[in-house]
């Protein structure tokens, strides 16, 4: 209604792109609500509001291109919803909704070589989003697990050396001492195959299970160690935030 309001930065998360800001209002004000952003299928319709070049209150429509996409330019934890709805300088920090007016996403980035909408954007899940808003809220920060061990890829000649069936997992290359991961018995060359009752596919996911895990919480972990499946359990660190 072209109100301005005072706000006051609750957190922020520079790993995933995301605050919260508190805004200081005489009534309550109108707000959306989130989506659960697991519901998202390829070819649902969506919907972005923004404020595109200056231009506020801008609307675009397309259709989510691909779910949990990883780019490859972002950080570790990037899993994107991908649409085609036009999206330019200016719309990051809007909405994408839903048919039914769900926020599904936050849009964050587009790849372009010329800077403007070439039909590749991306928006962070609402689920991602309504989590690290909650830490922010509680904590003033995001706290992510952390293990204590650095890994790589299984590829299928490690898979067959290792006489495991299939290439899945993550092979552990070191373990940091007094670490996590060191007290609750993991060895180097382990291959994590299941963490907190998921199974471990590949190298591109292993950070997030990791991160998304409650620090302090106790959590089932498998490896392939010496032919067979060894059941561990790990109490999940914290892990310190880089500048």
């Amino acid at each position: 209604d072209g109100n301005e309001y005072p706000a006051r930065l609750i957190g922020r998360d520079a790993a995933s792109d995301l605050a919260v800001l508190k805004i200081s209002a005489p009534r309550p004000l109108p707000f959306v609500r989130f989506g659960d952003s697991r519901n998202a299928r390829v070819g649902d319709w969506v919907i972005a509001i923004g404020n595109p070049f200056g231009l506020g209150g801008t609307v675009t429509a397309g259709i989510v291109s691909a779910v949990y996409r990883n780019t490859g330019a972002g950080g570790a934890y990037d899993r994107y919803l991908q649409t085609d709805a036009a999206i330019n300088k200016g719309n990051s920090g809007g909405p994408l909704f839903n048919a039914d007016g769900e926020v599904i996403g936050v849009n964050t980035a587009i790849y372009s070589p010329s800077g403007t909408n070439a039909g590749l954007a991306f928006s962070i899940p609402s689920n991602l989003v309504k989590q690290v808003a909650d830490q922010l809220r509680e904590f003033g920060r995001v706290k992510r697990g952390w293990i204590g061990v650095s890994y790589q890829s299984v590829t299928d000649d490690i898979a067959d050396s290792f006489g495991l069936d299939r290439a899945r997992g993550v092979l552990v290359a070191n373990v940091a001492a007094d670490g996590p991961a060191s007290k609750a018995g993991l060895k180097r060359n382990d291959i994590i195959i299941s963490f907190a009752g998921q199974d471990v596919l590949d190298l591109r996911r292993f950070p997030r299970l990791v991160a998304n895990a409650r620090v302090g919480s106790t959590v089932d972990v498998v490896v392939w160690r010496g032919g067979k499946d060894v059941p561990l359990k790990l109490r999940i660190g914290e892990q310190e935030e880089a500048d």
